[in-house]
């Protein structure tokens, strides 16, 4: 029978890739666990999608893309000259992908002008909680950058995809952070503004 269990981490540490030790609380492995979760957060987003459509696919090839950045992350720095640029080392290709994507997404569709409110139907709140779980794993690689990783910039331009895509599957139903006070010539419709929002359409602005 086969056991999904070693007892190799019952001293609190775990496996690198390539070899070493490290806590299971190291820097490495909360970023990891982070990028683990915004992976679920993105498959609840796939479970949405047509199976075989293309938002299907290309919602997989991120979620695949994210095992090469986890592999990179779970690799000593004495080890990084092992990593394959694609497999197991995200290379710049991998985050000029991403740009482009959002840019295509872009040129479909107008962008809310303020912050969005989450929960306009499933897809778009599951690509907005991967969205965030991303942004927590930027916030954590950004503590400890590894000289010429791609890490980081991967995770900041997927972000910005996963926000582009939340408001790509909202269509023209986005319900916006700001409404108008009560009796200001209105019952309680989307109030304009002028001094924009953030580009996330969260709490952090993009960047």
């Amino acid at each position: 029978m086969v056991r999904i269990y070693t007892k190799t981490g019952d001293d609190g540490t775990t496996g690198l890739l390539y070899g070493g030790r490290v806590r299971k609380d190291a820097a490495v492995m909360q970023i990891n666990g982070a990028v683990d979760e915004a992976q679920a957060a993105i498959g609840m987003a796939r479970a949405e999608a047509v199976p075989g459509s293309e938002f299907d696919v290309e919602l997989v090839g991120l979620e695949r893309d994210l095992y090469v950045l986890m592999a990179e992350v779970a690799t000593d720095e004495a080890n990084r000259d092992r990593l394959v640029p694609g497999a197991s080392l995200v290379t710049p290709e991998m985050v000029a992908a991403l740009e482009a994507r959002i840019d295509e997404l872009l040129a479909g569709f107008e962008l809310p002008a303020e912050f969005v409110v989450p929960g306009t139907n499933r897809m778009s709140a599951c690509l907005d909680v991967a969205r965030t779980v991303v942004r927590r794993a930027e916030r954590l690689a950004v503590t400890d950058p590894v000289p010429g990783s791609e890490v980081v910039r991967y995770l900041n331009r997927l972000s910005d995809l996963l926000w582009t895509m939340a408001r790509w599957a909202e269509g023209d139903r986005h319900l916006l952070a700001r409404t108008r006070p009560r009796g200001a010539g209105g019952t309680g419709g989307v109030a304009s503004t002028d001094d924009g929002g953030s580009d996330d359409g969260g709490s952090e602005e993009a960047t």
